[in-house]
């Protein structure tokens, strides 16, 4: 084989990465159609569940886990809620942190699904720079006989996908309002003890959740 030749194979190559990157690029799903298209199809499953609207933990999980969290960046949400304090973390401890805070945010999460009554959310067009690799993405939840409530979606770029790592509520978000409590708690009992505040609070939250499923 020639250098000629080699060359041109080379540059073909190269010619052929550039046309499958920019084709993953394109098909990369934006920001906001994802925070839509995900809203819907849960408030849709809602819609059409009773199981999921008495409260059937095991459904809601299962909706939460197959829909919402593979579009979630937990670490980065825990990170932020713990603030400094997580850089004296150790690794097994923020594995930890991240688990418990994971499993109070679905919990969260599972509470504002059974409340569910016929809201829909409208997102609001996105404008986004070229090269942006972070996104605030705004939307509203419209609730029958109340006044619209603001719910904003931070998302970042990993790879071809967009991870949520912030929620913000009525203009509070979600990892900010934790940061004073985990930073007491830490204050007080180390980061040992905010795991197990964490470890305790989910399980208050999982008994109550249960013996409401019972009651009905």
């Amino acid at each position: 084989m020639t250098e000629s030749t080699t060359k041109m194979i080379s540059r073909f190559l190269v010619f052929c990465s550039a046309c499958l990157l920019a084709l993953n690029v394109a098909a990369a799903e934006a920001p906001d159609a994802l925070v839509k298209r995900v809203s819907e199809e849960v408030l849709e499953i809602v819609k059409q569940d009773q199981a999921i609207r008495n409260g059937d933990i095991k459904k809601i999980t299962a909706l939460v886990d197959a829909k919402v969290l593979p579009h979630f960046d937990f670490q980065r949400m825990t990170a932020l809620a713990v603030g400094r304090d997580w850089r004296a973390a150790n690794a097994e401890q923020k594995k930890r942190l991240t688990e418990e805070f994971k499993a109070l945010l679905v919990r969260t999460y599972a509470n504002a699904v059974t409340s569910y009554s016929n809201q829909k959310l409208v997102v609001k067009p996105l404008k986004m720079k070229a090269g942006e690799t972070e996104v605030l993405v705004r939307s509203e939840v419209l609730q029958p006989g109340a006044q619209p409530v603001q719910l904003d979606y931070w998302l970042e770029q990993q790879g071809d996908a967009w991870k949520v790592f912030d929620v913000v509520v009525a203009g509070i978000s979600l990892v900010t309002n934790y940061r004073e409590q985990f930073a007491k708690e830490v204050r007080d009992n180390g980061i040992d003890g905010l795991i197990s505040t964490l470890a305790a609070k989910n399980k208050s939250l999982e008994t109550s959740a249960a013996a409401k499923t019972a009651r009905k």
